[in-house]
């Protein structure tokens, strides 16, 4: 096994493992918003105690499903379906039926397959950071959320991070700790993109050169025939 086959083979197994701990991150924040959010929070406020709900009215979840869609790109597609390509790879050599063909045709299409993967992934990073920061530092406006009874807060329009970030901003009667933890899986899943962004820029880069290289044997090869 050449060197450039073994670094790829590194950097697939390196972007399964951090896809995965993206896939769980967002899971994890879905599950949560679901079961727990969904049932508001209690704020102190002039003295009273009131009820937030715990979605606002404009809640985007755009970003994360984005986020979701690379990831699991990233996992089934190029890391699962690499590591069955490559073996059918090693098994195809010199074989030239049908069946060998068919294993090449697989092949390619993996390769080709890894830029619009990668580009899904680059746009999920710009897509996310770009939302997130332009709402960042949104806060809510604590004497309207005391008369809502019940109501979704409608000012603004929020990521679940800015959200839930906002939300510790107040005077909170209960779940800050829970709270103070799920904002950290956000901002986990968020900024998991970059170094998934860094580990598939790699695997891209190397599936190419390493197709190169041995589309240049597999002629050389024929040739001697």
């Amino acid at each position: 096994m050449s060197r450039l086959s073994l670094a790829l083979k590194v950097a697939v197994g390196l972007l399964m493992v951090d896809s995965i701990i993206e896939l769980a991150f967002v899971s994890s924040m879905v599950a949560w918003l679901h079961r727990t959010a969904s049932k508001g929070f209690l704020f102190n406020y002039g003295g009273s105690t009131y009820h937030l709900v715990g979605e606002p009215v404009h809640i985007m979840t755009d970003q994360g499903h984005t986020s979701n869609g690379a990831a699991g790109t990233a996992f089934v597609l190029i890391g699962l379906g690499g590591i069955l390509v490559l073996l059918l790879r090693s098994w195809s050599q010199n074989k030239y039926g049908g069946l060998g063909s068919f294993a090449r045709f697989i092949y390619y299409l993996w390769v080709s397959l890894n830029i619009p993967a990668f580009l899904l992934t680059t746009g999920a990073l710009a897509y996310v950071f770009a939302v997130t920061n332009a709402h960042e530092g949104q806060s809510i406006y604590v004497p309207l959320a005391s008369t809502l009874d019940g109501s979704k807060y409608p000012l603004e329009f929020w990521t679940p991070q800015n959200w839930f970030s906002a939300v510790l901003q107040l005077d909170l009667a209960d779940a800050r700790d829970d709270i103070e933890s799920h904002v950290r899986v956000m901002r986990g899943w968020q900024y998991n993109l970059i170094p998934m962004f860094i580990v598939q820029l790699g695997v891209t880069i190397l599936a190419v050169w390493e197709f190169l290289g041995w589309r240049r044997q597999e002629v050389f090869n024929r040739g001697e025939k």
